[in-house]
């Protein structure tokens, strides 16, 4: 009577088991620095800030060493 009780215990563990993470499924560290491609004009620059979701739990950009590109002859950017 207590091989099948076991029996049935292994399978609910391997079972379990089989649910957990796997190690190859983790997702890499987004950077937090911001790209060169997005410093390269206004527009770019505009477009990268606004693909960033409001995430209060994100880890913050480094934008020490970012200066926001600016044009005299472009037209304004409508930010809506």
């Amino acid at each position: 009577m207590n091989k099948p009780l076991w029996i049935v215990t292994l399978a609910l563990l391997m079972l379990v088991a089989a649910c957990g993470d796997s190690p190859g499924s983790v997702e890499p560290a987004a950077s937090k620095e911001v790209p060169a491609s997005a410093t390269a004009s206004a527009r770019a620059y505009s477009s990268y800030a606004s693909s960033l979701g409001a995430d209060d739990r994100a880890e913050p950009l480094e934008v020490d060493k970012v200066t926001a590109p600016t044009s005299e002859t472009d037209d304004p950017i409508d930010l809506g």
